[in-house]
């Protein structure tokens, strides 16, 4: 098996990577991204941005798999940064991204940027002029009461950018980019202030029966951890069943089997089961990234 700190230390020393330039580490859940994080950035002198859109909140550990103890003495950002319950979108990410890159560059360190939620890392590696473009009140509400054909007729109603592309795949994506071409009649003259970084991206992508292997492997230490615990424990302090099932997998399925929707069996199968595929969809959005010019080092 190939030394994986090995290979990306020879990479970086074969190209130029000034403090400004960010070290991109990313690849589908349990592929080992913090572990390689982590040994890099106690070889180069690096601190860590989280691209994770779950691992943002206090108290929802075990489910996010934020194994804080594998950072050892590395110091980390953009982890425990907010109480369950709060929504946190991409234009916040990219604020607080860009933040934290300033204050690990002021130090005069280098940067790492590790995590598996393809849509963040490409939203500050490339430039994305419509991300930060902030939510309407009571808009997306509205709109997700539509059909998604009820959704594609209203899309005609608006002129679209030259360069403005409509993810149609989901309804959700469709209603969030009705809601950027509304901002955008309201406020033609909008010009957002994003810029892109410099970046060099290295992505893991262990074999498909390994991943696979890793995954049910985690999966059941996270059980073992107390991961069901956890989740009890955010419905004691006063997040609701909703709120947890807005948080995806892991956090969706114990919430449907504490509702008795889903015996334990049934719970962990179907658990697993949508884990693997969620590993798949993160490969496949890293294959679009690769597609929109993105140079991927793939181990």
């Amino acid at each position: 098996m190939i030394d994986r700190l090995k290979y990306t230390l020879s990479l970086l020393e074969q190209q130029t990577v000034p403090k400004e330039k960010v070290i991109v580490i990313l690849g589908p859940t349990a592929s080992g991204k913090t572990k390689l994080a982590v040994q890099l950035a106690q070889r180069i002198d690096a601190e860590i941005i989280s691209a994770d859109s779950r691992q943002i909140y206090r108290r929802m550990d075990i489910g996010t798999g934020k194994d804080l103890s594998e950072y050892q003495d590395i110091p980390y950002h953009l982890i425990d940064i907010h109480e369950p319950g709060k929504r946190y979108h991409l234009g916040n990410f990219i604020a607080d991204f860009h933040q934290a890159q300033q204050s690990i560059s002021a130090k005069g360190k280098h940067t790492i940027l590790c995590g598996g939620t393809g849509l963040y890392i490409q939203s500050v590696i490339q430039q994305s002029p419509y991300a930060l473009i902030p939510s309407i009140e009571g808009l997306k509400e509205l709109l997700l009461e539509y059909s998604e054909a009820e959704l594609l007729k209203r899309l005609q109603e608006y002129t679209l950018p030259a360069d403005f592309q409509i993810d149609l795949s989901t309804k959700k994506r469709i209603v969030r980019a009705i809601e950027i071409l509304a901002f955008l009649k309201a406020h033609p003259h909008h010009l957002s202030t994003q810029r892109a970084i410099d970046s060099i991206v290295i992505g893991l992508n262990p074999p498909v029966e390994t991943r696979r292997a890793h995954i049910s492997r985690r999966l059941k230490q996270r059980l073992k951890e107390g991961f069901l615990e956890e989740v009890e424990k955010l419905l004691a302090e006063g997040l609701t069943h909703e709120q947890l099932q807005y948080y995806g997998l892991e956090y969706k399925y114990a919430s449907l089997h504490l509702l008795g929707q889903l015996d334990y069996t049934a719970f962990i199968t179907k658990l697993e089961t949508e884990i693997h595929r969620y590993a798949k969809r993160q490969m496949t959005y890293f294959r679009k990234m690769e597609k929109d010019g993105i140079i991927i080092h793939w181990i």
